[in-house]
């Protein structure tokens, strides 16, 4: 079906002919218009005026600082960076001529023109030289003062903020490529323990784990065959703050303590503690943080206990009781060794009950048999090793006479 016309736009001939006899439409010349012609002002501004930051202040950017972070808040709006010092800013612009031999006029033009006699040097020439020993003399005071000026400080909170309008954030640093190949031959190599290795490297048990999950799989790929997006990775590591190894073998960190990445003690907020309580407690009492967990809830351990490296608090006391060194190294190396006599009981047990179950493989299940007695469940037959004590024995305060209320109330 043919689009259909406007009246308005026809002529009058037009109109007033039978609709059955064809006639050429001629349609009246319009104005041309453009609606965006305002907006494309604006674009065409708003693209000068960025291409103006990125050839000016913005040209900084286009080289990245070696171990630093590159974020616009560690610049002013002129381009030079915050924390660095007006010498280093001097050294770091790039200069034209780098042959000293070369930056005077005079030693060009004696190359291409041949000397000229003495006494007859332009006074371009001779402002030249006077710079060149200016410069030369300030060249020997920064050496004789140790250059502490060219050096660049570390980051501040300031150079750590990749949005400027945007000062409550602050981007959060990630492990070096050294610091998790550390963890992982610690945890795999040595066979150290995960909360051992979160204590030495200061990172917590979780990030630990997935540290070591992960360099094994990159290791199985790499043993596979498979390519790695090894570039990415150190780009992506030059862009943002780091957590450098400190190296205990090494002279220069002898002494150091290792940094801490983030708190490994963070206490995990129970739902049983988001509740306000208001318990009545005698003057005279002691209420310690074990009365306050089972306040909460009688099965909720206290703070000491909850916390993901409760030996550390135990750590504390012995430094606050005033032992000395070689007796605190004693006392948590008998600690270490009986966490690991602990452990290898645990996977006997665990051993030897999978021994004494028998299975026995189907199509479609595996049954599996295990040995019970009928003395296991007690003189009372309530012995939770007892088969069945869960089912058909009623429990004592559905029984008439039971006192279902406290009768006493502890100190």
């Amino acid at each position: 079906m043919p689009p259909r016309l406007r009246s308005s736009n026809l002529s009058p001939t037009v109109a007033s002919c039978p609709p059955a006899r064809p006639q050429s439409i001629s349609q009246p010349a319009r104005i041309s218009r453009e609606f965006s012609q305002s907006s494309c002002r604006q674009i065409t501004l708003r693209r000068r005026k960025f291409y103006e930051w990125l050839n000016g202040p913005g040209r900084a950017l286009k080289q990245p600082l070696p171990n630093s972070t590159n974020y616009l808040g560690a610049y002013d709006r002129y381009g030079n960076l915050v924390r660095a010092s007006p010498g280093w800013q001097a050294k770091r612009t790039p200069k034209r001529n780098q042959d000293p031999d070369k930056e005077s006029g005079l030693t060009e033009k004696a190359e291409n023109e041949g000397e000229k006699p003495e006494g007859q040097e332009s006074a371009d020439d001779l402002e030249m030289a006077v710079r060149r020993q200016e410069n030369a003399e300030k060249e020997k005071k920064k050496k004789a003062k140790g250059e502490e000026e060219d050096r660049l400080p570390p980051e501040t909170v300031e150079d750590l903020r990749p949005f400027p309008l945007n000062k409550y954030f602050r981007s959060q640093p990630v492990l070096s490529e050294e610091l998790r190949e550390a963890i992982y031959q610690r945890v795999k190599r040595d066979g150290a323990s995960v909360s051992l290795a979160s204590v030495e490297f200061g990172v917590s048990n979780e990030r630990v784990g997935a540290v070591v999950r992960l360099k094994q799989m990159e290791k199985e790929w790499i043993a596979q065959g498979k390519i790695l997006a090894i570039p990415y990775s150190k780009a992506v590591l030059e862009m943002l703050p780091t957590t450098p190894r400190i190296d205990p073998s090494l002279p220069k960190n002898k002494g150091k303590r290792p940094i801490t990445h983030e708190p490994i003690n963070d206490l995990i907020v129970h739902p049983a503690t988001r509740q306000q309580l208001f318990v009545p407690v005698a003057e005279s009492r002691h209420f310690t943080r074990v009365d306050a967990g089972k306040a909460f809830d009688n099965k909720l351990l206290p703070a000491d206990d909850r916390i993901p490296h409760p030996e550390l608090v135990q750590v504390e006391r012995e430094l606050a009781a005033g032992l000395s060194f070689e007796k605190r190294r004693e006392l948590a190396e008998e600690r270490l060794a009986k966490e690991q006599e602990k452990k290898k009981k645990e996977e006997e047990r665990k051993q030897a009950e999978l021994a004494s179950l028998k299975t026995v493989p189907q199509r479609r299940w595996d049954f599996v048999f295990k040995d019970v007695s009928v003395d296991s469940v007690g003189r009372n037959g309530r012995d939770p090793k007892g088969v069945g004590w869960r089912y058909g024995f009623p429990h004592e305060d559905r029984k008439k006479g039971q006192v279902k209320i406290p009768t006493k109330v502890e100190a």
